[in-house]
């Protein structure tokens, strides 16, 4: 079946609609579940972490390498999920990591900025005028978010399968569309895709894994087979040998390794 991640902003129903999709599909829905465990991973409260989606990831760069090492355990923890197939995702960067996956079927939500100040303003009880400049600042801030972590511009429209304006139809419309076109063999689940989203995965779980003591480290696997490259020096190679195939060989799935030592004076 067909993974559909889902990019929203603010009142665009985004979240109605995939909780919709997953009641007609009979599927899993997720979104924050993704931040509350990368933030376990970085024993920081989900608030503190959801706050810096909120105001650009600057609460990151308290730690050392904390971009990075989000990025890692966001990534790890989502394509695990995926992985299981049958799921609607309508948190942020889901398309982020799966631009390649087939059966993916990426959706960005978007609605007439007026409906959103409406919105706005009967929750917080304020004028237009403050809905209008807390709804553009939240915008700029995930767009933001977007492309300090993951490099990509969550307005591009060339990162969606599709784009659906609220303007234009109402929820049920947007999830009747959604429901025909994930029907199309181009969106459907095969051994190929599947084999490239298990080899994802376990790039992230390696990465992940060796984040701490090698935050430069990356990974290439192929059906269990792991590539990885580590930047270091070649006198202490036993050592990071030693190190790397430790942490490594205890990740489910992982059946042989490889490693390659990339020497400091040497530009990645």
């Amino acid at each position: 079946m067909t993974i559909v991640t889902i990019s929203r902003g603010t009142y665009s129903r985004g979240k109605e609609i995939a909780e919709k999709l997953a009641t007609a599909l009979g599927y899993e829905c997720l979104s924050r579940e993704i931040v509350i465990e990368a933030s376990k991973e970085f024993n920081i409260p989900e608030i503190k972490l959801i706050r810096a989606i909120h105001d650009a990831p600057s609460v990151l760069d308290r730690f050392t390498y904390g971009k990075e090492r989000y990025l890692a355990f966001f990534r790890s923890a989502l394509l695990k999920h995926l992985q299981r197939d049958n799921i609607i995702y309508h948190g942020l960067a889901g398309h982020a990591f799966l631009q390649e996956i087939p059966h993916v079927f990426k959706v960005r939500i978007i609605a007439d900025l007026d409906f959103r100040i409406g919105e706005e303003m009967k929750r917080e009880k304020i004028s237009a005028d403050q809905a209008r400049h807390i709804l553009v600042k939240d915008d700029a801030e995930r767009r933001k978010w977007s492309l300090t972590l993951y490099g990509l511009d969550i307005w591009n429209p060339q990162f969606y399968d599709m784009t659906l304006h609220l303007d234009t139809m109402d929820v049920e419309e947007a999830v009747s569309i959604i429901l025909h076109t994930i029907q199309h063999p181009c969106f459907q689940t095969t051994p190929k895709s599947c084999e490239k989203l298990n080899d994802l995965s376990l790039n992230a779980q390696v990465e992940a894994a060796l984040i701490h003591d090698f935050p430069k480290a990356k990974a290439d696997s192929r059906k269990g087979i792991v590539f990885v490259s580590i930047r270091g020096s070649l006198i202490d190679e036993k050592n990071i040998f030693s190190k790397v195939n430790c942490i490594i060989e205890k990740i489910k799935d992982v059946k042989k390794i490889h490693i390659n030592i990339v020497p400091y004076n040497i530009e990645s």
